[in-house]
């Protein structure tokens, strides 16, 4: 049984660094090609501490599962196929607004995940999700103003960020799914319960939304199952 809690540990903790990794390298793309100075820094910014989250739930996750792996050979050398983040951390950059409007989505939904993991009975989960929280309050609060900013703005901007939700909203879904790993470690007090973080994500959003005189999609449509990496990789190969 120990070895079973283990294993789910370290598959854990490879979902949360791979989330963070892949984001933090999206983010990235936009060094030196932001739309003002400011924000080119700032995005940076929040890609360092993406990919420094990454390297400690990744750094915890090879420690667990004994196989000799480093934070980099998890990041470096793996398959496609074997990378376990969200989907919608994948997503292409696009414009601006699809660039913040996927932030916001991530970073709320961080907010609310690292919030409760924060009691989780995993010592290095807390630990990690404290420090991870920090840095994801300022992320939090950059994507809202940009967000509210485009709503607000022109009728392009408002219309692009129109447009950015609807481009992804589809992936929203595959945030909050779980599995057996995922109930096997609630269980045990390890894991987060994705129903609380879904109902405070739908709050906060919702009320961002309103602040940008944007709307909720009312579509249901979902891409799920977080098969992780394949079409970043492919985004990138094309």
């Amino acid at each position: 049984i120990m070895s079973e809690l283990k294993n789910n540990i370290a598959e854990y903790a490879l979902r949360i660094g791979d989330t963070s990794l892949i984001l933090g390298q999206r983010l990235a793309e936009w060094c030196g090609h932001g739309p003002i100075l400011e924000e080119d820094i700032a995005l940076t910014n929040i890609s360092l501490d993406l990919i420094g989250q990454a390297r400690a739930f990744l750094t915890y996750a090879g420690e667990l599962e004994g196989q000799g792996r480093s934070e980099d050979d998890l990041a470096f050398l793996r398959e496609e196929r074997e990378f376990k983040n969200r989907l919608l951390a994948e997503q292409p950059n696009g414009d601006y607004a699809q660039t913040m409007i996927r932030q916001l989505f991530l970073s709320v939904y961080q907010y609310y995940f690292y919030s409760l993991l924060m009691k989780s009975n995993d010592e290095t989960f807390a630990a990690l999700a404290e420090k991870s929280l920090k840095e994801v309050t300022y992320h939090v609060r950059h994507s809202s103003e940009w967000t509210i900013r485009f709503g607000n703005g022109t009728e392009e901007s408002h219309l692009r960020t129109v447009e950015a939700i609807e481009t992804l909203w589809r992936y929203t879904g595959d945030l909050f799914e779980t599995d057996k790993v995922d109930s096997d470690l609630l269980k045990a007090g390890i894991a987060v319960d994705m129903n609380i973080v879904r109902t405070e994500w739908e709050k906060k959003i919702s009320e961002v939304f309103n602040s940008a005189t944007l709307t909720m999609p009312q579509d249901n449509f979902m891409i799920g199952g977080s098969t992780g990496f394949a079409f970043f990789i492919s985004a990138m190969k094309g």
